[in-house]
């Protein structure tokens, strides 16, 4: 069983190399006497992760892992929450919730490789991250013990903070120091703001805070085609190029960005308790939901698509509370799976101005039949006489309850 009065040996610090988790680096230092593990996940935030070794180790760590993420974090995540078409509150396509539960797997991995009796995050003790990293460990590792600083220390304060910092010889970059404007998150999915400046839901965002996408009024004044591959679901091909995962998304970023596409600005509200506003930027992904759900459009059976929109939000609340390691989630997710064993294909579209406009869709497993739809001489497997008895039948409860209505009516 956890023992939370036993002394900590070894813990296994989730590190950025900024500020905060520097911070929380030395505080764990000085705090729990024990020895610290560094673990940054390169998964696509688009900064340089060099530098983070050269950082823990001027704090002593002795044990820095850094790796690169990114095609696990799109195929075994991103692309599995997209088969769900996943969307929170019907805007969010989740950007950083999926981030969490890879980065708070190969924390425990790590753990366990080092020994490590414990592990930490850098999430505040307002957030939806602190839940989501938690759960993911306790669901990974029942009896491993979870330091969260912001929940135990004292620095309540940017000011605080800072102060602690060139006490401890601990780098400040010139931009932390005062208010930071608004907090940033980044991934290959998505780039998120929040905060400071953006707290009150009725200021517009200035044009600095995006740096994903060009404005949709800046855009370019022509439109963009592209082609999608689907197999099983999952986009394998563009224009006619082969790409991995995370290539895949990578370029997806390319073409949505310089074409506006994928801004959201949302107040949300979070599993704690409480509303906030973020700015999110999702280029490739918006790209990659009109696409997939166009391609569903011909080659999931009715049935089985308006069921799957009926789980969807459902699977999505899943994922932004942080239960990826769920047994539901995981049963949801094997019948979305189980769903895209047909959704194979190829879709158009044109990119404008922070459009994404579909123009075509094709597969060989296509149910879409023109010669039933047509409004010329159709297929004899459909006979107009036949839907007279499908009304009827349909109409039937509705008749009834009008006919109840009306002798109530002459009743009285």
């Amino acid at each position: 069983m956890l023992n939370e009065n036993s002394k900590i040996k070894k813990i296994v610090l989730a590190y950025s190399g900024g500020l905060d988790t520097s911070v929380i680096l030395k505080w764990l230092q000085d705090n729990y006497q024990c020895e610290i593990v560094t673990f940054t996940a390169d998964i696509g935030q688009g900064e340089e992760v060099g530098p983070v070794r050269e950082k823990a180790e001027l704090l002593g760590v002795k044990e820095v892992f850094i790796e690169d993420l990114k095609e696990e974090f799109v195929k075994d995540f991103v692309f599995p929450m997209f088969r769900a078409n996943a969307l929170y509150e019907g805007i969010y396509l989740l950007g950083t919730s999926i981030a969490r539960p890879l980065i708070a797997k190969r924390q425990i991995e790590i753990a366990n490789i080092t020994g490590s009796d414990a592990v930490s995050h850098g999430a505040t003790g307002k957030g939806n991250d602190q839940v989501r990293f938690e759960l993911g460990y306790y669901s990974l590792k029942p009896n491993i013990r979870v330091i969260s600083p912001w929940r135990e220390w004292k620095l309540s304060s940017r000011t605080n903070l800072i102060k602690y910092a060139e006490e401890n010889q601990i780098k400040v970059p010139k931009d932390k120091r005062g208010e930071a404007p608004f907090s940033v998150d980044a991934n290959l999915l998505h780039i998120s703001a929040e905060g400071k400046i953006l707290e009150d839901p009725w200021i517009e965002p200035e044009e600095f805070i995006y740096s994903r996408t060009i404005s949709p009024f800046e855009a370019p004044n022509k439109t963009t085609e592209i082609t999608l591959e689907f197999l099983k679901g999952d986009p394998v091909s563009l224009n006619g190029k082969d790409l991995s995962p995370a290539k895949m998304l990578h370029e997806l970023n390319v073409l949505g960005g310089e074409n506006g596409i994928g801004r959201i600005d949302l107040v949300e509200n979070r599993f704690v308790g409480m509303k906030s506003r973020g700015v999110y930027e999702t280029p490739g992904g918006t790209i990659l939901f009109h696409m997939r759900r166009a391609i569903e459009s011909i080659t999931l059976d009715r049935g089985a698509a308006h069921l799957k929109d009926e789980l969807m939000p459902k699977y999505a609340s899943l994922i932004y509370n942080g239960f990826w390691f769920s047994p539901e989630r995981e049963m949801l997710q094997s019948a979305i799976d189980k769903s895209q064993k047909n959704v194979s294909g190829t879709v158009r579209a044109k990119l404008y101005k922070g459009n994404v406009i579909i123009t075509g869709r094709k597969s060989p497993l296509s149910l879409y039949n023109e010669s039933l739809v047509t409004f010329e001489e159709g297929n004899a497997d459909y006979n107009h006489s036949d839907a007279e008895g499908f009304i009827k039948l349909n109409a039937l409860r509705l008749r009834v309850k009008k006919m109840i209505e009306n002798s109530k009516k002459s009743t009285t």
